[in-house]
């Protein structure tokens, strides 16, 4: 029995060990294609230049190529990716439904709003991001309140994530149809599409502290969402709060929902489609699934 699971540990670390050589090898190749194209060893000088003491042999366009555009752009890529899937397996662990998605509460809809708003109110960046943030947690605000008032079950949840989803998306209608359609109608549909192209250093120093930290917390409370997945009879048997525990999760799962969109925009299936293929390769279990996603 002991050697079985000290081979279910090792195969684990292995897997673990080679998605990330995976996530790095990626990080290469998108460092060094596009339309200006860097070879692997320049890439690698460039960013090992910043560190240590290294001969150049690149030229400053290839290095303001790395730094400047393709570098927070694939950091950004590695944030979103990872909150989107991170919260996705979270939000399925915690509501115990494989087809629920980092937008059920709402969030990515009242990111959607906010973001929009600020556009109709010509706000920069930071004001498009901040206002984000802020519409996507009250989503969520609204979806939870009715449970705040009186416990009810998670289908009831459930149904109100769908209602605040729907009434964020009329709300984007309207506010579709008011907008300027030579100006601010492209950014709107622009956000809404989700895009990668204008993430800045300055977006991840102000959204990437709350994703990392989101992050520890559910990789933290990760076995918990295997006793919240039991039921709530026997997680309150095993002396989990259950009601603490759950509440906490979703604040968590859904920092990182409204972070992502506030990077990115709106960005699909990811944090649906990731926790199954990692599940695919790990099992149902969420202290394996939730690192591997």
């Amino acid at each position: 029995m002991k050697d079985n699971k000290k081979h279910k540990k090792a195969e684990y670390g292995i897997l673990i060990t080679g998605l990330i050589i995976l996530l790095a090898a990626a990080c290469i190749i998108a460092l060094c294609a596009g339309q200006y194209s860097v070879s692997v060893p320049e890439v690698i000088k460039i960013l090992a230049s910043r560190f240590v003491n290294v001969t150049k042999t690149w030229s400053n366009t290839a290095e303001g190529v790395v730094f400047t555009l393709r570098l927070p752009r694939i950091i950004g890529a590695v944030l979103v990716g990872s909150a989107l899937s991170l919260s996705g397996a979270a939000y399925q662990g915690v509501f115990k439904n494989p087809l629920v998605a980092p937008d059920l509460l709402g969030v990515s809809s009242g990111a959607c709003v906010g973001a929009s708003v600020a556009i109709l109110l010509h706000l920069n960046s930071f004001g498009v991001q901040a206002m984000a943030f802020v519409a996507g947690i009250l989503a969520v605000g609204l979806t939870l309140f009715p449970r705040l008032i009186k416990n009810t079950n998670m289908t009831m949840l459930v149904l109100s994530g769908i209602i605040v989803k729907g009434i964020m998306d009329s709300v984007m209608g309207i506010i579709k149809y008011v907008a300027d359609p030579e100006t601010e109608l492209q950014s709107i549909t622009y956000w809404q599409l989700g895009s990668l192209t204008k993430v800045l250093p300055k977006d991840l120093f102000t959204v990437g502290p709350v994703i990392v930290a989101a992050s520890v917390i559910i990789f933290l409370l990760r076995w918990r969402i295997n006793i919240l997945s039991l039921g709530d009879r026997e997680a309150k048997t095993l002396g989990v709060s259950v009601t603490v525990v759950r509440n906490f999760i979703i604040i968590c799962a859904t920092l990182l929902t409204a972070s992502a969109v506030c990077i990115s925009g709106t960005i699909g299936w990811i944090g649906l489609v990731i926790p199954h293929f990692a599940r695919m390769l790990t099992g149902p279990d969420n202290t394996k699934v939730i690192p591997a996603s």
